[in-house]
């Protein structure tokens, strides 16, 4: 049964260092069915397309099923990305700057390699807690989408300017 919980843990660790439990995609398919039926329309996609169970599950998203990263890792028998020779490569450091839920990920990697990703995990949900309602948010809630607390989690405290210039740039 534990390495059952610690597989399921692992779903929610992205090999890129991304926090799935964090991801707009994962929050959707997971408890928040208006926020998926907005983004299979903005995706123009079917909701049974967009919804996402983590990286490493059998369920992922548009973005997942495609990941650059994820395929180079899985080809080298790697975990995460920083376990690689190539680290960091050019297709990561792309990744990394596209957009602003992303700003973090070398740090996340870093962590990662020092502390391994059941602490980093736990250190990542609370990175993205509601600091009043200890709701998991996204980078781009930046109110909790539960109780409406400002900012919503300690990421968007870091990043809010960033993040902000993204959602009017949609």
């Amino acid at each position: 049964m534990q390495k059952k919980e610690k597989r399921a843990g692992k779903e929610l660790a992205a090999v890129c260092g991304l926090f799935c439990e964090a991801c707009t995609l994962y929050i959707a398919t997971k408890e928040d069915p208006k926020r998926l039926k907005f983004l299979a329309a903005r995706f123009q996609l079917a909701e049974e397309e967009v919804r996402c169970n983590g990286c490493r599950s059998g369920k992922k998203g548009p973005y997942c099923r495609i990941c650059k990263m994820a395929a180079c890792a899985a080809e080298k028998g790697i975990d995460f990305c920083v376990e690689c020779d190539e680290y960091p490569c050019a297709d990561l450091k792309k990744f990394q700057s596209e957009r602003p839920h992303r700003i973090e990920l070398f740090e996340d990697l870093a962590r990662i390699k020092a502390v391994g990703w059941e602490r980093w995990l736990a250190g990542s949900r609370e990175n993205y807690a509601c600091p009043k309602c200890r709701t998991v948010n996204s980078a781009y809630d930046l109110k909790c989408r539960k109780c409406g607390h400002e900012p919503s989690c300690q990421y968007v405290a870091r990043h809010k300017p960033a993040i902000e210039m993204a959602l009017k740039n949609r």
